[in-house]
C-alpha cells in the first residue's frame, strides 16, 4: 500500500507503534520487513470478522479485496456491479445427465477503451474439437481415423491414453 494508505490504516486502528516505526516509513521499507510485518498484521487483524474489516476499509477509502473461494465469485457484489460475470451455456454431456447447464463465468479483470472484454466463446461440447486438436499436433486424417477405429478416442474425447 502507498505511504498515505499506510498512515490511514495505522491511524484508524490506533497502531501508533507501527506508524512511528522507522523500519516501516516507506512502501519499499515495508516490503523488506514482510517477514515479521505480515504475521504481526495477521495477529492484529485476526480478531475482526471479514465483514467488519470490509466495512472499516470501505469507510477509510482503502482498496481491499477479500480472499474467497472460487465458487464465491458468483455472489461478489463488485463483480456483479462491474459486469465481471458472463452467462454461458455448458453443452450437455455425461456429467450433467444429458442436460445443458446455464451458468456464469468470471471475465478477465481488464478493460480496453473502457469496455470489459466479452466472453468470446463458450466451452465446446465434450469431444467436439478432438479431430481439430489432433490435427493441430500433426496427426493426419488417416491417423485420426485409426485412433477412432481403435477406440483410443471416441465422440466425446479420449478413452485411453495414447
Amino acid at each position: 500500500m502507498s505511504d498515505t494508505q499506510w498512515t490511514i490504516l495505522c491511524e484508524s486502528f490506533g497502531w501508533t507503534d507501527l506508524a512511528s516505526d522507522e523500519r516501516l516509513g516507506t512502501n519499499n521499507a515495508r516490503a523488506q520487513e514482510r517477514g515479521w510485518l505480515l504475521p504481526e498484521l495477521r495477529t492484529r487483524l485476526g480478531g475482526f470478522s471479514k465483514a467488519e474489516l470490509a466495512e472499516r476499509f470501505e469507510s477509510m477509502g482503502l482498496p481491499y479485496a477479500p480472499i474467497t473461494r472460487p465458487e464465491s465469485l458468483f455472489e461478489d457484489p463488485h463483480l456483479q456491479a462491474s459486469g465481471g460475470l458472463a452467462r454461458v451455456t455448458v453443452p450437455a454431456d455425461g456429467s450433467c445427465a444429458g442436460q445443458a447447464v446455464d451458468t456464469q463465468v468470471p471475465l478477465l479483470p481488464m478493460t480496453l477503451d473502457g469496455e470489459r472484454l466479452p466472453l468470446r466463446n463458450g466451452p465446446p461440447a465434450l469431444g467436439a474439437d478432438t479431430r481439430k486438436v489432433l490435427a493441430s499436433v500433426g496427426y493426419s486424417d488417416a491417423d485420426i481415423d485409426s485412433l477412432y477405429a481403435a477406440g483410443i478416442v471416441d465422440g466425446v474425447g479420449w478413452t485411453t491414453p495414447l
